[in-house]
């Protein structure tokens, strides 16, 4: 199983609050692929998880790091951090 990574500056103005982390967290599952997502140097917890995800704290132009495993990790990648650096506040 091969795996892949990618860091990725968030582009939405309130950072991952509620909403930019639900539709993040939708999009994992959505993938099928594990997926982590840490911020900085701190431990990675699961991406499908909405609550993982806010409790990393991520604000506005912080970087985060995602993970992902199998065959298709590159394009769940991709499509992931495209959702990312997307502003979901305008």
């Amino acid at each position: 199983m091969s795996e892949a990574s990618r860091t990725v500056r968030i582009g939405s103005s309130n950072g991952l609050h509620a909403r930019p982390a639900k539709l993040f967290a939708q999009a994992v599952k959505q993938s099928g692929a594990d997926v982590t997502i840490a911020k900085g140097s701190g431990s990675p917890v699961n991406a499908a998880s909405i609550l993982g995800v806010i409790a990393l704290g991520v604000e506005y132009g912080d970087y985060v790091t995602l993970t992902a495993g199998g065959e298709n990790a590159e394009n769940v990648l991709d499509e992931l951090a495209d959702l990312l650096a997307t502003d979901h506040d305008e």
